[in-house]
């Protein structure tokens, strides 16, 4: 038998090469197609986040126009008050009460017999909440009555606060020790006159 030597011949190699480019050409395109449409994402992203900054400071620009226009104008309308305006801001001056002057002489007239725990002032009322031990040898209400009087001759007390009355008292005993509380009310000039105090 003789050898017989076979040779494999693909004749369709020219077709398998031209089916590659076609997969390599269709690769490079997807490629580009993807670049582009990331790019192009990428720009418009970039245009919107700028066109949101630039809102941004249009808007902030504007506010800060307003806001300068507002205070030019705050600016221009100091200079002209009306006499409404001057007549409220006098009576402001006049009807308003200094406290720390107030509460020094408050302080003055308070004696070891007695002691004011809480005060608050609403609607031009002056409330002084206050304590006092419970003694058989004094009259408890003798010495709430003796610091009301001694409240009403004080002038730097009386100037603005004519009016001055006991309120209620209660007996009580606390940790045994029998205590007796008061509250003693001044009114203010606007309080009696009925004016809304400043």
């Amino acid at each position: 038998m003789t050898n017989a030597f076979y040779f494999k011949i693909n004749l369709n190699k020219f077709g398998e090469m031209r089916l590659q480019a076609v997969r390599e050409k269709k690769t490079l395109t997807t490629a580009i197609v993807c670049f582009a449409l990331g790019f192009a994402l990428l720009v418009g992203a970039w245009f919107y986040i700028n066109a949101k900054g630039e809102a941004r400071v249009n808007s902030r620009k504007d506010y800060l126009a307003e806001t300068t226009k507002q205070l030019e104008s705050f600016q221009t309308s100091a200079d002209y008050l009306s006499s409404e305006d001057l007549d409220r801001l006098a009576e402001t001056f006049t009807n308003r009460i200094f406290w720390a002057k107030k509460m020094i002489a408050l302080g003055q007239e308070i004696d070891d017999k007695l002691a004011v725990r809480k005060f608050s002032f609403a609607n031009g009322i002056l409330t002084l909440n206050g304590i006092t031990e419970v003694d058989v040898n004094v009259k408890e209400l003798d010495l709430i009555q003796s610091f009301i009087n001694r409240l009403k001759s004080n002038p730097e007390i009386n100037n603005d606060f004519p009016q001055i009355k006991s309120g209620q008292i209660t007996r009580q005993i606390v940790k045994d020790t029998a205590i007796l509380e008061f509250v003693i009310e001044c009114y203010s000039r606007e309080a009696t006159t009925g004016r809304r105090p400043q």
